[in-house]
């Protein structure tokens, strides 16, 4: 934390990330939701870009605007959550202008989502035959009988077989569900696919083979990923850039292997620090203590310093600036 990391600014595009016409954009997005007690500051002036083919991920904890986020590129938040501010734009074009044609090309074709739980997301009561050519048949002019034939390929690309065709989801492994899920986010050969936790609530085993099929997929179809998940660890091994995110702010945003070999921001340390290394010496690890803050009242200044062993004084009363300290490696610490 000691070195001098001054920031270099001339590439002004690059104060958004790493791309001078990115695929994707998100320029100071605000999202809130409505309560009784006041509004929820969900996602508060986040900016990032990601490039065509690039695979990144967003980390940090439960409630910290992770998902919030995806929902809101494709505009598919429902109330009390609005959004209030910022910009979203996918090949030059700006997705909160988008009129319900707009949006429907855009979604699965442009971008789609693979839910965070499948079982959730897929309906209990249809097969999934049903459930795969309900989306090609809702976007695109293909007929019944090829909707049927796109649906037999997208479950033998994901590796199920087109003989689950007529099943339920019940009748289906959770990971299963999940590569289902995955088919339907490919049927239309969209060049982004948001994936938020999409291994949460499968088993390690079944979460590596979700893992390497996303990547050998991704290079065969040079589609973009945004990767949402918890798991600070996988994201170092599968990602070309990560973002930290902390109530509603990313805080850090930086290479994998930069964010893991030197981590910057205070709350990143404290992430990298919550799990095991798999060589060297037995370490004692350690969590990073209280809770996220009230994102009603959010405190003023940086919104870790209640939970910072490192603060000082005007981390309490000044808001640091979100700035680029090495190439690609952007953090918000008045530390740094």
């Amino acid at each position: 934390m000691g070195l001098d990391l001054s920031p270099d600014l001339d590439n002004q595009p690059q104060l958004f990330g790493a791309f001078n016409n990115p695929l994707l954009r998100l320029k100071g997005l605000c999202v809130e939701y409505s309560t009784p007690r006041g509004p929820v500051h969900a996602v508060d002036g986040v900016t990032i870009d990601i490039g065509s083919g690039e695979f990144i991920g967003l980390a940090g904890e439960s409630g910290c605007g992770k998902s919030t986020i995806a929902q809101a590129i494709l505009r598919v938040l429902h109330p009390p959550a609005v959004i209030t501010g910022g910009e979203i734009w996918f090949e030059n074009q700006d997705v909160l202008s988008m009129d319900l044609t707009e949006l429907e090309r855009f979604r699965w074709q442009g971008i789609s989502l693979v839910f965070q739980s499948a079982m959730n997301a897929l309906n209990p009561v249809m097969r999934i035959r049903d459930q795969i050519t309900d989306v090609i048949e809702v976007h695109s002019k293909l007929s019944r009988a090829d909707a049927i034939q796109r649906a037999s390929e997208l479950l033998d690309l994901v590796g199920i077989g087109q003989k689950r065709l007529m099943d339920y989801p019940h009748q289906l492994s959770g990971g299963m569900r999940q590569r289902v899920v995955i088919a339907i986010a490919l049927a239309l050969n969209p060049k982004m696919i948001i994936m938020d936790e999409p291994t949460t609530a499968v088993d390690v085993v079944v979460q590596q083979q979700i893992i390497q099929e996303t990547q050998d997929l991704k290079e065969r179809f040079g589609f973009s990923v945004m990767f949402i998940t918890h798991d600070l660890s996988l994201l170092v091994e599968i990602s070309d850039r990560i973002g930290i995110m902390y109530a509603g702010e990313i805080v850090e945003l930086a290479p994998s292997r930069s964010l893991f070999t030197y981590p910057l921001h205070p709350y990143t340390q404290g992430l990298m620090s919550s799990f095991p290394a798999l060589t060297g010496a037995r370490e004692r690890l350690t969590g990073i203590p209280g809770t996220p803050p009230d994102l009603v009242f959010p405190p003023p200044g940086c919104r870790f310093h209640l939970r910072c062993s490192l603060v000082q004084p005007r981390c309490k009363v000044s808001k640091p600036a979100y700035e680029q300290v090495s190439p690609g490696h952007f953090v918000a610490c008045h530390l740094v």
